[in-house]
């Protein structure tokens, strides 16, 4: 129990509400009698539920067997074996009496002398405690065992007294923390899930098949569903979950609406079917009660619809301060008012609290509590009518019939309860209807009863569907369709009211840092250099000063574009470039001066001799020669230190960490750091502190990453990977390594990422799979390390830092930065962790998504995430493969992410520039929905209808000849290439004999017959009698002199003026005519041209 942790909040919280209660309780509560509280758990593991199991789990968070607590006025005793008193330490904190807590007495049981000396110690505390005669104990929690029959024999000798405090501590665990309820919320979602993916699927197929199935086989594998991942909701612990009770199936007229009852061996009947079912999670319990009914008649309809009224009446009245009772009369009240007659077939009992315990005895709703309910309490709300007749029903069994509805809700204060089992139950949702095939013959032929009657689906006989089972691939692209049109009319709205907002009237550009050297000349220093008008740099001031006409000029280092020094013959030049406007082209760094129309200097070059005269120390050039070497080294540390500014620009200043001295802080050891602290990769610790994380490496770093800047947290477990990690996604950068970062990641290996391939000669060697099966071990035990680290964080900070998993079977491949990786959503993200630089995008910071290059021809497409805040550059994902674009659409709109979709690659640096210089004419024009392929649909439509409704006159069927014969031209040019090997065989002689002159007489009888036979207007009669051999295949002329009647086949997403392609049915009439069409143009010549 060593690796196992007691949350001490929530203990000391839980621990101080019970002591509260118990000394100041109300004057019918049992809890005023008792003297002492005894919790005494024995060795019995066929017990589900009990009162002192309940106890342990809700202080300790673990049941703890053969252990006694004894609760009195002033000390907390608990007896029990070694490991475990080692294992309650954590809850010890050695101070007496502190904020009207207990002190704390751990006693380890001694087997030698049977605990007698243990028992006494306990004993002497009872009678000390308050009166010291009356014991409160839970007397229907008789455990078995050595232990607790030596405990019973102990208190036997001290003449106590007993009472039963169950409902007391009942209805003080009764109102829940936030943890509790989020592993209660977990539950619902489990029993929600298991129900509608597995058990309601089932039950469809059985009346689908027409198969013969026992109830009982139905509620076992409602058990063994809960094993396979795919029933269940991402995040949920399969260890953890476990059944409230075995799934109840009753259907064939013997109901009975309690949890007690079992599934019976019976044949699944086609009538009314009720199932119950609950999950617990991590011990708190969940319950959901449905009903399906197969073929009902109105009567049954009006029942149910009523049966729904009831429970939302119950949900209405159920809040905080309100009585149980007044809550079952309220329920009575509906069915007395609408169906009075249904009133004795009502269930007695409409609820239950429930927790860690299924069933709370004490908290029913029932028309005789007083209890008062208050927010925070879970309760399993389920109301039914028994005994039932159906006169209508063709067999026996169906004769009698139940209804039978339950949900988990919550209790709040102000509202009616929340509904935490979220599982459809309306009348259209339930039932189902079976036909013969005529009828499903008739509605087909009849599409106005398909209408009118939409719930009423159905296909051949015994062939039962519900209305989310029909159709579905229709309706699930039609449902996207429609929920996108509702998205993107959102979209504009939303972004246009949020732009107004944002806008300001300042500029953002940045001005260039002006750099004074001196304030005054009077400062400028008195050396040698700056006398004598030579070169001289200021290492303190970062400055150079400059001989300029006869005076010292400064000029500060940060003015200095660059130097160059070169030697020519005896003399050395020294060339220095300055910054100036337009120095920097393209960079938009023209307007970066405070005074851009000041007079600025370009470039000075100096000239110094290498010639050494007679007398002098140096040559005059090592002026020239120091100066290069000292404004290198100026300028290097200007730079480093500019550059380190830059960084540090955009950082936030963080609160300082919370270092708690407690050495049970969750720690994970041996972990490395990306990015690198330095440029080797160095190992270290993790551990959470009260206000954040802190990083050490083991030579001594330190990184420190605060709760309230983390955005998103994430833990990626080794499936599948070679990798372990856990990210962080930051709201504000953080500086280390000399840089600032917005993603940390602490990862470890889990395996050999190199593979020695000689060694992989032998498959089956024995060292193989002994490192095969220790490597198996390792990942399980990481995962379970890095899972338990992730639990005790969320738990030690209420929430604040929820980690992420990311969905890896929703996963696709794309290419975010250079290589191809696998992109993974989680439940507000999409990400990829293991490769560095890592690639996060948040889904509450986009504003649409966008599919580019989508084509049937193309296997690949990008998808552009555009983002709320428009002065950020949209992110790609390049090289997605056409598989997953469903995949992604559905997932998009799943999470009510606007996306469109397009053939083309648009420029996104631009048109966003667009959007925010004028963002206000940009919505004006439609906003996003020029990227809509909808409206160019739509225009197409239009136009489509146009052209069917126009008929054409003689002279426009001219005209479309015409066409036609442009048309035509390009397959001419096909037949001439093919001649062309032969006219090139037989010509070549006589073509090499023309000169210059012959060629152009030849080129200008070409003109002139081509301008002939474009300006004449031939009559349409002649036209047709044209002869000309046309190819089998016509190609569209580019031409922009006739606009095309055809539409292209393929719908493109964005605005075009043009429309190309032929339709099938044009080609084919072009090829298949017995009209023969004349060229126009220069066809003529070239026809010329090959008879010669």
């Amino acid at each position: 129990m060593a690796n196992i942790h007691i949350d001490k909040d929530a203990f000391v919280r839980r621990l101080k509400s019970l002591y509260s209660t118990w000394n100041k309780p109300s004057d019918d509560d049992a809890l005023a009698k008792a003297d002492v509280i005894i919790v005494a758990n024995g060795q019995d593991e066929e017990v589900v539920y009990s009162k002192t199991t309940s106890i342990q789990s809700w202080l300790f968070g673990y049941e703890l067997a053969d252990t006694l607590m004894v609760l009195c006025e002033k000390y907390l005793y608990m007896l029990a074996s070694k490991k475990k008193i080692d294992f309650l330490k954590q809850v010890d904190g050695g101070k007496e009496n502190e904020g009207g807590l207990p002190s704390i007495r751990l006693l380890v049981r001694d087997k030698a002398d049977k605990d007698k000396a243990n028992f006494t110690k306990i004993l002497e505390a009872i009678k000390k405690s308050k009166k010291g005669k009356m014991l409160g104990e839970f007397q229907k929690d008789k455990f078995p065992g050595e232990f607790m029959d030596a405990w019973r024999s102990a208190l036997k000798g001290g003449n106590f007294e007993k009472v039963d405090v169950s409902s007391s501590l009942a209805v003080i665990m009764a109102p829940k923390e936030e943890s509790e309820l989020r592993l209660i919320q977990k539950a619902c979602s489990a029993t929600c899930d298991v129900f509608s993916k597995y058990l309601k699927e089932q039950i469809m197929e059985v009346i689908d098949a027409d198969k013969k199935v026992k109830h009982s086989k139905l509620a076992d594998g409602v058990e063994q569903a809960l094993k396979n991942k795919k029933f269940l909701p991402a995040g949920i612990d399969v260890s953890q979950l476990d059944m409230c009770y075995p799934a109840i199936i009753q259907s064939g007229g013997k109901y009975s609406l309690k949890f007690s009852t079992v599934s019976s061996d019976d044949n699944l009947h086609f009538g009314t079917i009720i199932c119950s079912m609950g999950l617990r999670y991590k011990s708190y319990c969940s319950n959901i009660v449905r009903t399906i009914m197969v073929d009902p008649n109105d009567k049954m309809k009006e029942c149910y619809e009523l049966l729904l009224e009831v429970e939302e009446e119950i949900l209405k009245t159920l809040t905080h301060g309100a009585k149980l009772g007044s809550v079952f009369e309220a329920a009575v009240k509906i069915v007395k008012t609408k169906q009075s007659s249904l009133l004795d077939k009502m269930t007695k009992t409409i609820g239950f609290a429930m927790g860690l315990e299924f069933r709370e005895g004490a908290l029913l709703i029932t028309s005789m509590s007083d209890v008062v309910a208050k927010k925070g309490m879970t309760f399993n709300v389920n109301v039914g009518f028994s005994d039932l007749a159906n006169k209508e029903s063709k067999d026996a069994a169906g004769k009698t019939y139940a209804l039978f509805i339950g949900d988990t809700v919550l209790v709040n204060e102000d509202s009616p309860a929340s509904v935490l089992t979220n599982s459809k139950k309306r009348w259209k949702h339930v039932g189902i209807f079976l036909k013969d095939e005529d009828e499903v013959e008739e509605e087909d032929n009849e599409e106005e009863e398909k209408e009118a009657a939409p719930e009423m689906l159905g296909r051949g006989r015994r062939n039962a569907v519900l209305e989310n089972r029909t159709r579905p691939d229709a309706t699930t692209e039609e449902k996207r369709l429609k929920h996108q049109k509702e998205l993107a009319h959102r979209l504009n709205e939303e972004a246009r009211e949020r732009l107004r907002g944002i806008q300001t009237g300042g500029d953002g550009k940045k001005l260039r840092k002006s750099n004074v050297s001196y304030k005054s000349i009077s400062h400028l220093p008195n050396e040698t250099e700056v006398r004598e008008l030579k070169l001289f740099v200021d290492k303190k001031y970062e400055t150079i000063i400059l001989p300029i006409f006869g005076l010292p000029t400064p000029f500060h280092i940060s003015t200095v574009k660059n130097i160059s020094q070169s030697v020519e013959g005896d003399y050395t030049y020294l060339r220095v470039n300055f910054f100036h406007p337009g120095s920097a082209l393209g960079r938009n760094e023209g307007n970066l001066f405070p005074q851009p129309d000041a007079t600025f200097l370009k470039e000075i070059t100096y000239r110094s001799s290498n010639t050494k005269e007679p007398g002098e120390i140096s040559a005059p050039s090592s002026n020239l020669n120091t100066a290069f070497r000292l404004i290198k080294e100026v300028q290097k540390k200007f730079k480093t230190r500019e550059m380190e500014e830059k960084e540090k620009e955009g950082i936030v200043k963080q609160d300082a960490l919370v270092v708690n001295p407690n050495r049970g802080n969750p720690k994970l050891k041996d972990l490395y750091i990306r990015p690198n602290i330095v440029s080797k990769r160095i190992s270290g610790t993790l551990e959470a502190h009260t206000n954040g994380f802190r990083f050490t490496s083991v030579r001594g770093d330190k990184v420190d990453v605060l709760y309230n800047n983390i955005k998103h947290a994430f833990f990626m477990p080794c499936d599948g990977e070679m990798i372990i990690l856990l990210h962080f996604h930051l709201k504000h950068a953080i500086l280390f390594g000399k840089k600032k970062h917005i993603d940390v990641q602490f990862y470890t290996e889990v395996g050999e990422i190199t593979t020695d391939l000689g060694k992989h000669q032998h498959m089956h060697d024995r060292d193989d799979l002994r490192a095969e099966q220790a490597e198996r071990e390792m990942r399980q035990k990481l995962k379970s390390a890095f899972k338990n680290f992730c639990e005790k964080v969320e738990s030690l900070t209420k929430n604040q830092v929820e980690f992420d998993t990311p969905f890896r079977e929703l996963g696709f491949y794309g290419a975010p930065y250079r290589s191809t990786v696998m992109l993974q959503p989680t439940s507000g993200c999409l990400v990829n962790l293991t490769e560095w630089p890592p690639f996060v995008i948040s889904l509450e910071e986009l504003e649409l998504v966008h599919f580019e290059r989508v084509s049937f021809a193309i296997k690949n497409f990008d998808i552009v995430f555009v983002f709320k805040d428009y002065g950020k550059k949209v992110a790609m994902v390049n090289s997605v493969q056409i598989q997953v674009l469903d995949n992604v659409k559905e997932w998009l709109n799943s999470c009510d992410l606007r996306y469109t979709e397009g053939v083309q690659s648009l420029n996104w640096t631009k048109i966003m520039k667009t959007i925010v210089d004028d963002p206000e004419g940009f919505f004006d024009n439609g906003g996003w929905s020029f990227l809509d392929p909808e409206s160019d649909n739509e225009q197409e439509e239009e136009s489509d209808e146009e052209d069917d409704e126009f008929n054409p006159s003689d002279e426009f069927e001219g005209s479309e000849e015409e066409s036609s014969e442009d048309y035509s031209e390009e397959s001419d040019w096909e037949e001439e290439e093919e001649d062309s090997d032969e006219e090139e065989e037989l010509d070549s002689s006589e073509e090499s004999g023309k000169d210059w002159d012959e060629l152009e007489e030849e080129a200008r009888k070409a003109d002139m017959e081509r301008d002939q036979y474009g300006e004449e207007e031939e009559p349409r009669d002649k036209r047709k009698q044209g002869k000309h051999k046309s190819s089998g295949s016509s190609k569209p002329s580019s031409s922009a002199k006739h606009k095309s009647p055809h539409k292209s086949p393929h719908k493109s997403s964005h605005k075009s003026p043009h429309k190309s392609g032929h339709s099938s049915k044009d080609r084919g009439r072009d090829r298949d005519s017995p009209k023969k069409r004349k060229h126009s143009g220069g066809d003529g010549g070239r026809d010329k041209k090959r008879k010669k």
